[in-house]
């Protein structure tokens, strides 16, 4: 009777005893990551933008050249460095390659393309500074070597289309001016010079068309505005109908004029520089927390 009651899992009274509590099973906590998904796609996402970017300006410089039919006549190039599709092609390629390690590198966590890209911004923004104080101290050597690539437009200008479309938009559209001096400057090239005429150059003696005044009541550009105006017997004043400011002055007042906004945009790409190399360097060392964490976890635990 003992035995039954002490075996028993009621009590004296016949009361129940109460049931084991269940096992609880141990909770997981979640694994937090050391690197900031909002710093990675931000990375991504603008570099992506120049990426494609420089892969539109590539194309372009490359369909520029092959339209001129550089790659079969490079003996052409006179001036390399002065070709506007060259520029399109090295400057394509520059920001292609920043922008492919860019979004690569933060896509991928890759710590070496992150360093790359930290490194080509840096490597840009010590370039361009360089070339900012170098320019402020040289100035006169500057305007010298301005003087001379303009002076390479003008000769060359029938020689190129490229060249031809950038002098006219320069004359035309962006500083209203005409030569580097003033109008006698189209005297260096072989169909203006006034000598040509006796070679029947319909433009002896003349400017191009971006040389001429813009007219408010014009609709279409009057190809032939600019013949025969630096000659002696023209019936009008030349100041009436051409741009008499050289280019060379023009630019400089032009640059005076705007030099905040010059500025502002200097220090604004400045800036975007350094935000970038400082977005891939903080991404880089949450990487290396990440694996710090990962083979802390991994490591064998001595007693």
């Amino acid at each position: 009777m003992w035995s039954i009651l002490v075996g028993s899992p009621t009590g004296a009274r016949g009361s129940k005893m109460p049931p084991p509590p269940p096992h609880k099973r141990p909770r997981r906590t979640r694994d937090v990551s050391e690197v900031s998904c909002c710093l990675k796609y931000v990375i991504f996402g603008f570099n992506v933008v120049f990426w494609l970017l420089g892969l539109g300006i590539l194309a372009i410089g490359i369909w520029a050249w092959t339209e001129k039919d550089t790659f079969n006549n490079l003996s052409r190039l006179y001036n390399v460095a002065l070709d506007p599709a060259f520029i399109f092609i090295w400057g394509g390629a520059i920001t292609l390659i920043i922008g492919f390690t860019g979004c690569v590198g933060a896509l991928r966590e890759n710590t070496a393309l992150l360093a790359a890209y930290a490194i080509f911004l840096a490597t840009l923004l010590l370039f361009e500074m360089t070339c900012g104080i170098l320019g402020f101290i040289f100035k006169d050597w500057i305007k010298s070597q301005a003087t001379s690539g303009f002076q390479a437009f003008i000769v060359h200008y029938r020689d190129d289309p490229d060249q031809q479309n950038l002098i006219d938009w320069i004359q035309e559209g962006w500083l209203q001016c005409c030569g580097i001096e003033g109008p006698k400057d189209w005297d260096k090239n072989v169909y203006f010079n006034c000598s040509s005429a006796a070679v029947g150059s319909r433009e002896a003696c003349g400017v191009p068309f971006s040389c001429c005044k813009s007219k408010d009541e014009e609709i279409i550009k009057n190809k032939q505005c600019g013949y025969d105006v630096r000659k002696d017997e023209y019936l009008q004043p030349p100041h009436k109908i051409i741009n008499e400011k050289g280019c060379l002055s023009a630019g400089e007042e032009w640059l005076e004029g705007n030099l905040v906004l010059v500025a502002g945009i200097a220090v604004g790409i400045a800036f975007l520089q350094i935000l970038g190399i400082c977005f891939a360097q903080n991404l880089r060392a949450d990487i290396f927390a990440q694996m710090a964490k990962w083979g802390r976890r991994g490591a064998p635990v001595i007693v």
